[in-house]
This record gives structure tokens, sequence and C-alpha cells, in this order.
């Protein structure tokens, strides 16, 4: 195998292969090829090395078009044998490959990590949404071991350091032409290795436990409504920041009120005599019953409005209204004497008494004739 041979042909791949389809056209010959795979075989070094070039070339737009352009000119006739570098730009590949020869692929020694977010969700009354509330919740979570301050060692004693990675979290071992790092298997890439773990948390160093919360509910909240609580999520590993709790509101429906952003709407029933003549009711709100004025003549679905009896927003700037939809209730099961007082009343000037009626037929006629 030599550095002229076409690149493109090397790793089986068309002249217009995307980058997913070079790598793994390479990562499969890379894994057939690779020398420890085939010891003493020198054929297949020279073609692992011989793929490997091409790859970094194909690899790197910038390159690729210089090749495209005018072939192994432009990186010399001496191809790779000038001293190629075959672990450049090769790190996501190799990366799987040392995950696939070897266990796993290189990693670091883990550091801090922020604990998760948690979510929780609560359902409260629609009075609770709307005046606030303080609820008393317990979130099952992860916390520092109370027994081990979360070093995970028994107490008096504390972890040492690793042995084999000498506090690294890494080991580095030659293969082949490569130096491979990888997690140490001895102390899973902590660096530390606890020799007498706690006996509560039997040397994880947290603990899952009931944790209770006293949570300040405003008011104004809605359905689906979140409440962030910060750093009560649960606790990092190896020390490092708690994450936070979200509270999910739930608020349950109201037997007489429905919510229409800050405004509250009701609907009360009159009778058609009250409608008809006017007169005074109680309406309920969320403070209590008040007074209301209905005016003669009032139609069914006319909306009245008690400002300022609705929901405050969360922040308190602003309150919204009530919106009284009135209901006009025509009577049923009326006795021969309703019935018959019903008639006198419908002869005496029938329109003059309907005029949205008398508009409504009016327009029929003109429409009709």
């Amino acid at each position: 195998m030599n550095g002229k041979s076409d690149y493109y042909e090397l790793l089986g791949v068309n002249r217009n292969a995307g980058e997913e389809e070079i790598k793994k056209a390479y990562r499969k010959l890379a894994l057939k090829y690779h020398p420890d795979r085939n010891p003493g075989n020198k054929e297949a070094e020279e073609k692992f090395k011989a793929v490997s070039e091409a790859y970094q070339i194909l690899i790197d737009p910038e390159k690729r078009s210089q090749y495209d352009r005018f072939g192994h000119a432009a990186f010399g006739e001496a191809g790779f044998a000038r001293g190629f570098d075959f672990t450049s730009g090769f790190e996501d590949i190799f990366g799987d490959i040392f995950g696939e020869f070897f266990g796993g692929g290189t990693s670091r020694r883990r550091t801090r990590t922020r604990g998760e977010d948690l979510r929780y969700n609560i359902e409260i009354s629609f009075e609770e949404a709307a005046f606030g509330a303080e609820k008393k919740i317990k979130i099952p979570r992860q916390s520092p071991c109370e027994t081990c301050h979360g070093s995970g060692s028994k107490p008096g004693s504390s972890p040492r350091t690793c042995p084999s990675c000498r506090g690294s979290g890494q080991v580095t071992f030659q293969q082949g032409f490569f130096q491979v790092s990888r997690s140490c298997s001895q102390c899973r890439g902590e660096g530390t290795i606890i020799s007498d773990p706690c006996s509560s948390c039997n040397g994880a160093g947290r603990v899952r436990k009931l944790h209770a919360l006293s949570v300040k509910i405003p008011a104004g909240v809605d359905t689906g409504s979140r409440l962030k609580l910060r750093g009560e999520g649960e606790s990092g590993s190896s020390g490092g920041p708690p994450g936070d709790l979200y509270v999910v509101i739930q608020v349950q429906p109201h037997p007489l009120f429905v919510r229409d952003g800050l405004d509250l709407v009701c609907e009360v029933p009159i009778n058609f005599v009250q409608a008809a003549l006017g007169t005074e009711i109680d309406v309920p709100t969320l403070e209590g019953k008040v007074k209301m004025k209905i005016p003669a003549g009032t139609q069914s679905g006319k909306i009245l409005r008690l400002k300022g009896k609705g929901i405050r927003d969360v922040h308190g700037y602003q309150q919204g209204d009530q919106l009284v939809r009135i209901v006009v209730e025509t009577p049923t099961h009326l006795t021969a004497g309703q019935k018959q007082l019903l008639k006198e009343f419908a002869a005496l000037g029938e329109e003059e008494a309907h005029p949205i009626s008398k508009g409504f037929l009016d327009k029929v006629k003109q429409i009709f004739g």
C-alpha cells in the first residue's frame, strides 16, 4: 500500500460522501486493520496507516477541498511516509474504537457535579390560588450523609489516594504506536479509594430520605405556574452544589367561578319578572356576597361588571374584575292560572314589549319578503 492510492477508494466511499458516512467507513476499517487485532501483520499495519491518512484528509473540509483539486500533489509525493500524524484529529473516532478494544474509552477524573433538579406537582384550591397559601410538602431526595458528611468514609477515617493512578483518576498505557489513557478501574476515575466505608451510606456519601419543606404560594398563581426553590433538589456528587426544586401548580375547579386571565366569570340566574322590571340581587364573590342592581329590561347573557373583585396578579401590580353573566330563567311546570296570566300579558302589545323579536322579524321580512 502506498500514499498514492485514492483516498475515497481506500475508505470505500464515493466522492460525494458526507462526514458521517466517512466516519462510519473509517471506523469499520480501523477496527478491522488495527495492529492490536493483527499482531505481527505488517500488511494490516500498512493498511491501517493508509486508511487513517485518508480519513484525516477527507474529514477536514479544507484538506479535502485541496485533495479534490490537486490530488496527492497537494500534500507532497511522499504521503504518510513523511511522518504523517496518524493520531491528530481522530479523537471522536478513537474514543469509540478504544471503547470496543478495551471496554471503555478515555475519560477524566470525575469532578464536582451539580445535583439533579426535581419536580413536585401540588394541587391547591381555587381560593388558595387566588389569595396565596403556605403548604407543607415532603420531597424524597438524595442528601449528603449526615454520618460521614458526604465523604463516604467511616467517621475518623478518610479516603486514600488510589495507588494505581496516584490520584489522577486515569491510567495510561501503550497500545501499538498509540498512548492510551482511560478511567482507572480501581478507583473508577475518582482518584481516591474508600478503604473503610461509612456504614450509613455504604461509601456513597449520599442517602435518600424524605425532606420536609414549607412552600409559600403567592396569590394569583394558576394551573401550570412553576415555583422555583433554589438548592432544594438532589445533592451534588463529590461535594457539588445541589439542584433546584420546581413546584408545579394544579388548581382545583370552583363550583361557581371560572377564571379568565385575572377576571372571574360567574353566571347568576334571575327570573323573567326580575329581568323585565329590574331588581337588586345578592351576587357571590370570593370575598363574600355583594349587592348588585339589575336594570329593567335586562336580557339573558348580559354581562355586568364588579370592579376589583377578580384575581390579583402574582406581582401585585393589578387586579381583575368579576364578570356577572345574567341568565334569564324560563319558568317551567306552570299552573293553569299562570298560563292564563301569561296569555293575557302577551296580548297586551306584544311588539312593544319585545323590541328584539320585532327587530329580528323586520329583518326577516326585508330579506325574504
